[in-house]
């Protein structure tokens, strides 16, 4: 995988890759700035958060999910 979290301070977004996959359709949160691109597999591939120093909410339950998933792919 490449590099799991990108953060660009230009615009304040950051996107973070859960894992490699074919983007399929994106379900966007608009009243937390992010939107959760999803998989053919109906499965998150990763999250794009605007203003990002705004949302450590958004950053940390994606964070949270990166470590789940690489946890399980581990074991």
């Amino acid at each position: 995988m490449s590099e799991p979290i990108i953060y660009d301070r230009s615009t304040d977004s950051m996107y973070i890759t859960l894992r490699e996959g074919r983007v399929a359709y994106t379900v966007a949160h608009d009243d937390r700035d992010f939107a959760i691109d999803i998989g053919e597999d109906d499965k998150p591939i990763g999250y794009n958060i605007q203003f990002a120093s705004k949302h450590p909410d958004v950053i940390a339950e994606a964070l949270e999910m990166l470590q789940r998933d690489n946890r399980i792919a581990a074991e």
